[in-house]
């Protein structure tokens, strides 16, 4: 059996004019424990908070981590 440490880390999220900074787990695994891995499962999630801050859903954003919009001038 392969052994496993976990950690929460901050992750940026980038798409249009909108940034969210999310917290997401991260897994060292003992045959590498210098890399920290994602699990699929929060690959798809980034990528679904990805797809709303593209779509400018600031509500969404707003629940899953700290919101940023670009600020043109």
């Amino acid at each position: 059996m392969m052994s496993e440490r976990r950690e929460k880390r901050k992750r940026w999220v980038q798409r249009g004019e909108y940034a969210v900074e999310v917290e997401v787990e991260v897994v060292y695994f003992e045959n590498d424990p210098s890399e920290a891995c994602l699990e699929p499962a929060t690959v798809r999630w980034l990528d679904e908070v990805a797809n709303k801050a593209e779509a400018g859903d600031v509500a969404y954003l707003q629940k899953v981590g700290r919101v940023f919009q670009a600020v043109t001038g």
